[in-house]
């Protein structure tokens, strides 16, 4: 028996110490293992593309930027819930505006735990002036330019172009930005401020946790609903003759409480400065967290038709292309979708406002300017970025500017101009397919030429992993940076 069992030990011992290695290799520190080269290869094909243009150093890019702007106050979101001692509620809810500390807890929940980006007027000044003195004494909490458009605008300063941005700012504010931006707005005293309630991903609060990093922001604006830099910047914006155009902050007017027709004038005015711009010159809208179905019926109306070009994120794309087709607003949609998905979404998008454009081409507004096709589509999500541009439009090297936001989104939320490969991953699948219609053609992902762009009917799309950032310094601020970054090639 003894020598029975010494044959059965010696026969099947290989066997044993192969499972005995692969166990050890299953359970191994992360720290532990094989560094993955492919990361590098990707990060290095993506800066080859990024770098085969540039921007002219002699000829600067001039770009007119509006409106609005504010000073961001950055904190860990949780914490500060828990220092207000406001639990965690059992009803995730979602809420056009915020009036109280339960709307609060219902809303932040409703989008903590997906990980969906969301901006919320908040109705009590007192509960934000509150949120705002208990977020000064946060260990880690951080001051930052904020808005729409002053993010751009330092964006693509840094990138080299000159800026006229339109906002009302302080002068400290001011004091802060580029020495190539012209500010054309007010002076005032106090800037508003916006709440940024930033958490990682894997982040808990009570019985949540989010599914990736992301903010959520509240905001009490005085100034930025009013669009008040408009005159001036549209005075300036005749001699400045500027090669792109871009509008933003539009969100702040959400479930704003105007008097009425208040908003409508406003819109109105703006709809006449973007119409009234020189035909060669390309005009940008980006998109932002609108709710309130009357606004974004209104952008549809005076925004979207003068309007060349327009970014957006994964759940702002689906709600745009919900209102599109006469259905509700999408308030949360999938906070990571599939490349497909996307794609055949920026299909629809990109074919129902260019028909809306022709339908209404006999037609022209108040102005007496008629609706302008759209010829560039950008979406930035987490894993990706995808791009639609018009074959034979004014948008120049889709290519390289998809892979400059791919890199940008890094660099932004990171916090850092040098991309670390090991402080990223990859999430995007190996292989896409371009459409979810069957038998749709699928594309590799490619290491050494991870951009992919192919044509169809009138157009070109271009899609670009992101190397995700697994360290976060901030989120807030991303979609502006990743949109600007991308337009700066094409103008």
């Amino acid at each position: 028996m003894e020598g029975g069992g010494s044959v059965s030990w010696v026969k099947y011992g290989p066997v044993v110490s192969l499972f005995v290695v692969l166990l050890a290799v299953w359970f191994r520190s992360p720290d532990d293992a094989v560094p993955d080269g492919r990361l590098d290869t990707v990060l290095s094909s993506l800066l080859r593309a990024e770098g085969k243009v540039g921007v002219n150093d002699v000829a600067k890019p001039k770009v007119a930027i509006g409106f609005g702007g504010c000073v961001d106050l950055i904190v860990d979101g949780v914490m500060l819930l828990n220092k207000i001692g406001l639990p965690p509620t059992d009803q995730p809810l979602h809420h056009n505006y915020i009036e109280n500390e339960v709307q609060l807890a219902e809303s932040f929940a409703y989008f903590f735990a997906p990980g969906a980006a969301a901006e919320r007027f908040m109705l009590n000044d007192t509960l934000f002036r509150e949120l705002v003195e208990a977020s000064r004494d946060l260990p880690g909490n951080r001051w930052a330019v904020g808005g729409n458009a002053p993010v751009m605008a330092n964006r693509m300063a840094t990138e080299g172009c000159d800026i006229l941005l339109g906002g009302s700012f302080s002068p400290d504010f001011t004091d802060i930005l580029s020495q190539h931006i012209t500010v054309a707005g007010n002076i005032i005293e106090e800037p508003d401020i916006h709440l940024i309630l930033e958490y990682p991903s894997g982040a808990s609060w009570g019985q949540y946790t989010s599914r990736r990093a992301n903010r959520y922001i509240v905001h009490s604006d005085d100034h930025n609903p009013y669009l008040d830099s408009m005159a001036e910047f549209a005075e300036k914006l005749k001699d400045f003759e500027p090669d792109l155009l871009v509008v933003g902050g539009l969100q702040m007017m959400d479930n704003f409480p105007f008097q009425a027709g208040e908003r409508d004038a406003l819109l109105s005015r703006l709809s006449g400065l973007m119409a009234s711009s020189s035909p060669s010159i390309g005009v940008h809208f980006e998109m932002a967290s609108f709710v309130e179905e009357s606004i974004m019926e209104d952008l549809l109306h005076y925004v979207i038709p003068h309007a060349d070009s327009l970014g957006m994120n994964e759940q702002e794309l689906p709600n745009l292309l919900s209102l599109l087709k006469g259905s509700n607003i999408t308030v949360l949609s999938d906070p990571n979708p599939r490349v497909a998905t996307v794609l055949d979404q920026m299909r629809e998008v990109y074919r129902i406002v260019n028909q809306r454009s022709k339908d209404g081409s006999e037609e022209s507004d108040t102005y007496g300017a008629k609706a302008k096709p759209l010829t560039r589509l950008h979406v930035h999500t987490l894993a990706f970025q995808a791009m639609i541009v018009t074959r034979g439009s004014q948008w120049k090297n889709t290519m390289s500017a998809t892979a400059k936001a791919s890199l940008t989104a890094n660099r932004h939320v990171c916090g850092s101009d040098a991309i670390d490969p090991s402080k990223a991953r990859l999430i995007m699948d190996d292989s896409f397919s371009i459409s979810r219609q069957e038998g749709s053609q699928r594309i590799p992902l490619q290491e050494s030429k991870p951009v992919s762009c192919w044509d169809e009917e009138d157009y070109e799309i271009c899609v670009a992993p992101v190397l995700v950032c697994t360290e976060v310094y901030q989120t807030a601020g991303g979609g502006d940076n990743i949109s600007a970054a991308g337009l700066v090639l094409q103008i």
